[in-house]
């Protein structure tokens, strides 16, 4: 790090970010990206390149930027040309608003599955329309920071007022946010475009009325399920082959592999296929994004509230990528209602979304082994992988971060949340997800909250 903070000083272009701030692409999102650059009188368009793949995550900031080897960013720091061939640019018309009760990662899980589908490996993406216009930027960030899952090269927003209006709103000085602006209206580049402007080399078309809640899994980021459909998708994955994505057991198996174990004088816990382990809030994908993390603590102050609790078997974490998120979670009291639940603030970088999870208590570790169970893990991370998560975790499910809560409350992913309860309150009522999930306007109400 002296070697590091000597760099600094010796060249005008070096900047070094100290550890524990945050995962380097939301410390882009809110601070190091500038949008417009002026060297000797003369700007330019900000552009990025980076040695993780979801550095993509900027594009949601009207920033080209994407992920390259360590070759080519050490050449782009020493001020050298990267290379590449002008990609295909498939164009993804949004229009629509999302319903109420939709998230962010709802539509993400439903884009990555799109574009998968279309098969948009090494391209450009781009978003436009009215229903990319209303996005504000962290949900644009959501969808750019999944471009890797779904293929492409970058997943790109371009620059309009949200645009402006998210870089005033981070602390960039007034002068600097009409320099942007004035530039990219000079270039002909402000504001989304409209439809038949761009000759895309393909034109998709997304209404976002038409998300629904998912999550996605239980191997593959691509592979998006219906919340009323969790209960059904897992039994049908149970048991099919593995050669084609399933886990190739005996259905009249799935509940006779139970086992019961105790976690320092906690009681007894049933532990089988099926069983929630671990529970991590996690990675820049969600944890960017107001939105989400703030429905994911009401969601746990109303589960509190009714006296619910998470299994002690349940591993759970908190794992966001700026300490912005601690500030807003602390200005609206509502980290409290997170450590209540066992989701406690484990650091600021990448955590259970790259198998930083730690270590089972051992005698989870053992009834796993012992019984070949298929276990699982919910996460708000981006990628799910067999065995990325944890080595003996064989299901892993991507979801928003109040989904996260409620898997980790009910202790299953086996389960209808629609009608079935996550547990009961202190008086003995049955508490369905219904029952807790925030509404749009609670959450603008402590987003307005916590922005003041």
């Amino acid at each position: 790090y002296q070697f590091l903070k000597w760099g600094m000083q010796a060249f005008d272009t070096f900047k070094v970010v100290p550890p524990g701030i945050g995962i380097v692409h939301q410390v882009n999102l809110e601070y190091l990206a500038q949008g417009v650059l002026e060297k000797n009188g003369v700007h330019y368009p900000d552009t990025l390149v980076g040695t993780d793949s979801h550095t993509t995550m900027i594009n949601g900031l009207g920033v080209v930027g994407w992920g390259v080897g360590g070759i080519e960013a050490e050449a782009g720091m020493l001020g050298q040309p990267v290379y590449f061939l002008t990609p295909d640019v498939v164009g993804v018309r949004l229009t629509g608003r999302l319903n109420e009760g939709v998230t962010a990662t709802d539509l993400v899980l439903t884009v990555t599955e799109m574009l998968r589908a279309a098969q948009v490996v090494g391209k450009f993406v781009e978003f436009y329309g009215p229903g990319a216009e209303m996005l504000p930027v962290v949900d644009r960030a959501t969808i750019a920071n999944m471009a890797p899952e779904y293929g492409a090269t970058m997943g790109y927003f371009p620059i309009d007022e949200e645009t402006v209006n998210y870089l005033r709103a981070t602390g960039r000085t007034d002068e600097h946010c009409q320099a942007f602006e004035n530039y990219y209206r000079a270039q002909g580049l402000f504001g989304l475009p409209k439809q038949g402007e761009v000759d895309y080399s393909v034109d998709l078309g997304l209404d976002l009325g038409t998300v629904t809640s998912s999550v996605a899994g239980p191997k593959r980021p691509q592979d998006r399920i219906e919340l009323p459909r969790m209960k059904e998708a897992f039994h049908e994955t149970f048991s099919r082959p593995v050669a084609e994505g399933g886990f190739g057991r005996d259905a009249s198996a799935f509940d006779a592999a139970t086992s019961t174990v105790s976690l320092n004088g906690n009681g007894e816990s049933k532990l089988g296929h099926g069983t929630v382990v671990i529970a991590a809030i996690t990675s820049c994908t969600n944890t960017s994004n107001p939105g989400v993390m703030l429905a994911a603590a009401l969601l746990a102050k109303k589960a509190v509230e009714r006296g619910l609790t998470v299994n002690p078997i349940v591993k759970t974490s908190l794992g966001p990528g700026s300490r912005v998120v601690s500030d807003y979670l602390e200005a609206t009291d509502l980290q409290q209602y997170f450590d209540t639940l066992g989701f406690h603030l484990v650091g600021y970088g990448c955590t259970t979304c790259i198998g930083n999870s730690g270590p089972l208590a051992k005698p989870i570790e053992a009834a796993i082994l012992e019984n070949d169970l298929v276990a699982a893990s919910v996460l708000s991370g981006n990628r799910n992988f067999e065995a990325r998560i944890h080595q003996n975790i064989k299901a892993n499910f991507l979801m928003s971060p109040p989904l996260v809560v409620a898997f980790a409350l009910a202790g299953r992913v086996d389960i209808d949340l629609n009608s079935e309860p996550l547990g009961t309150d202190t008086d003995g009522n049955e508490v369905f997800l219904r029952d807790l999930w925030p509404s749009l306007d609670e959450v603008n109400e402590v987003m307005q909250a916590a922005l003041k």
